[in-house]
């Protein structure tokens, strides 16, 4: 169970919270997730079956000295904070995609993640006036508050009615 992080926190529970609700500049931290190397091992044989995330020992001699997650298992895991905490159950409509995606720094077994979500904009839809585009800087972070991921993501929500 992950819970909130940050002082503040919508003011919306998240099965009530509508564009409205995103307000600019707002920052909230949602945590906090653990990694184990089983769960690292698992993802990397069925999705991205590289030696650095697959064979532990092979690792060691690589660039990271150790395993390492895969950085769509990293983006996977923030994922889930955002959806459990961030994105609206009732409004969230659709993203129509990601900018600036990175992975600045590793994650390893035993990793402690949280989310820090800035809302970096939003606007109401032109075309479309029961909904808005929700701009937000997310980024996942360790125990030692090294960012080990960061993007901009695009989220289609509705107005309030």
């Amino acid at each position: 169970m992950t819970m909130t992080l940050s002082e503040a926190d919508f003011a919306a529970p998240i099965d009530q919270r509508f564009f409205e609700d995103y307000e600019p500049g707002a920052v909230y931290e949602y945590g906090h997730l653990s990694v184990t190397e089983k769960e690292i091992l698992d993802f990397a044989a069925q999705f991205d079956p590289q030696p650095i995330h697959t064979q532990p020992e092979w690792a060691t001699t690589g660039p990271f000295g150790g395993l390492i997650a895969s950085g769509w298992h990293t983006t996977g895991l923030m994922m889930r904070l955002f959806a459990d905490h961030y994105l609206s159950r009732n409004a969230s409509l659709a993203s129509p995609g990601v900018d600036e995606l990175r992975w600045p720094a590793p994650v390893r077994p035993g990793d402690s993640l949280r989310l820090r979500a800035t809302v970096v904009s939003a606007r109401a839809s032109r075309s479309k006036p029961d909904r808005g585009l929700v701009h937000t800087r997310g980024e996942l972070l360790n125990q030692d508050d090294q960012v080990v991921l960061s993007l901009v993501a695009m989220n289609l929500v509705g107005r309030r009615p």
